[in-house]
């Protein structure tokens, strides 16, 4: 089998997951209600997110500052990751304070174009890959939480009541961008320089981290607020569940 092959079934099975993992929570979307299992679906996605924050992206980030810059011990993907944290809940701040002005949030569409570049970002570094095994790696990594990142996006978008066509348009932008990726890898394979390629990649991690260790903190907290105790349990319950799918999913990756 040809690389070229390979990396081809690679981005139409991420897309296709992608996809699959949207369907129910769209369905239940297209019924104009918000369930319960919903409710619980939006704690599951705030466990994703925390657990993406702490095992997935501030460790990569922090890895790749210590490979480019090996002699300084200042903690600067902690800084951006802060930095992050700092201006979604800035943007949280902003769009209550002027909600009889805009009432439209800026959170989901940051949330959704933090989500879309960081598709791009890892769909170009399985484009990049030299060798089956090296792709393989990237494959089963972006595998493992594609479908989990594309449930949590949905739901996170479906708490703002977007439109269907608004939100079904950056559902599909979203699904689109890890096979575009692999593609724009694959053609553009030296075209720069390997350390610029690090470094924008460990400083995109690390605010990435901070924007979601937002959404799955205090974001979710503020949507959250039940005033049934087992209802609130049962969340955290869920919470909890997907914030341990994510460390399980460290293992491999």
């Amino acid at each position: 089998m040809s690389l070229f092959f390979y990396k081809s079934i690679a981005a139409l099975l991420i897309f296709l997951i992608s996809v699959v993992a949207i369907l129910y929570p769209l369905r239940k979307k297209h019924t104009h209600t918000h369930t319960e299992s919903l409710e619980l679906g939006e704690a599951l996605a705030s466990g994703i997110f925390l657990g993406a924050a702490f095992f997935h992206l501030l460790p990569d980030a922090i890895a790749l500052f210590n490979q480019i810059y090996p002699h300084t011990s200042y903690p600067i993907p902690e800084l951006i990751c802060v930095g992050g944290f700092l201006l979604m809940l800035f943007l949280e701040r902003l769009s209550i304070i002027h909600a009889t002005c805009h009432p439209r949030h800026t959170i989901p569409y940051v949330l959704a174009a933090i989500l879309i570049i960081h598709a791009l970002t890892e769909g170009a570094a399985l484009g990049i890959g030299t060798t089956i095994s090296s792709t393989t790696m990237l494959f089963i990594a972006i595998v493992a939480h594609k479908g989990s990142e594309s449930f949590a996006l949905c739901v996170t978008l479906m708490r703002y009541r977007l439109p269907m066509w608004e939100l079904v348009t950056i559902i599909a932008i979203f699904s689109l961008m890890t096979p575009l990726g692999i593609g724009v890898g694959a053609s553009i394979n030296n075209l720069s320089p390997a350390a610029n390629g690090e470094l924008i990649e460990g400083i995109f991690k690390a605010f990435a981290a901070g924007t979601f260790l937002y959404i799955s903190t205090l974001h979710h907290i503020r949507f959250h607020q039940h005033t049934e105790e087992t209802q609130g349990l049962l969340e955290f319950g869920f919470l909890t569940l997907g914030l341990v799918l994510m460390a399980v999913i460290a293992l491999w990756t």
